[in-house]
């Protein structure tokens, strides 16, 4: 390859990362956002807690929380200012949004749980493929939770507040 052929690439991708952060590409926008961003966690994450335990010499249990936390870090922060991008202010403040954000982590964390120790023997399939159809289940509905309830635009204050009524005195 070419550097002129590599430097063309490179300026493609680049604005497709920036056209593609623009509200006008709506859901579609919002589902590859929301994709893209979900990989680059996944990526950190296993990153962190593979160069933690192997390189770093933690125990796996350590580097895992490490990479968890980071992972979780990451993944609100992109949420937030990638993903659900938008002309609006926010309806909820970010510490709103946070509390939501991880309670919708531990409650995931105890479905993936619960799913991946009961559904195996119940339906017959390995744990691998209970846990993979957990977790695209849980992606499907992290992204409407997410664009409903946490990362939502606050339509009420793209208008300007009404006038108070006052009462007539008597």
């Amino acid at each position: 390859m070419s550097a002129t052929t590599a430097s063309s690439r490179r300026q493609l991708a680049q604005a497709f990362l920036r056209d593609i952060r623009s509200p006008e590409w709506g859901v579609a926008g919002q589902l590859i956002r929301f994709a893209l961003s979900g990989g680059t966690v996944a990526i950190v994450y296993v990153s962190i807690t593979t160069a933690l335990h192997t390189l770093a010499g933690l125990r796996f249990q350590l580097a895992l929380l490490i990479g968890f936390l980071a992972g979780v870090g990451l993944h609100f922060t992109l949420q937030r200012v990638f993903v659900w991008r938008h002309n609006e202010d926010f309806a909820l403040a970010a510490h709103h949004q946070a509390l939501r954000y991880l309670a919708l982590c531990a409650s995931q964390y105890g479905l993936t749980a619960l799913s991946t120790a009961q559904l195996p023997g119940l339906v017959g399939l390995p744990v691998e493929v209970v846990y993979l159809a957990t977790m695209l289940t849980i992606a499907a509905f992290n992204f409407l939770f997410f664009r409903g309830r946490v990362f939502h635009p606050d339509a009420g204050r793209s208008q300007p507040d009404p006038e108070p009524k006052r009462e007539a005195m008597s």
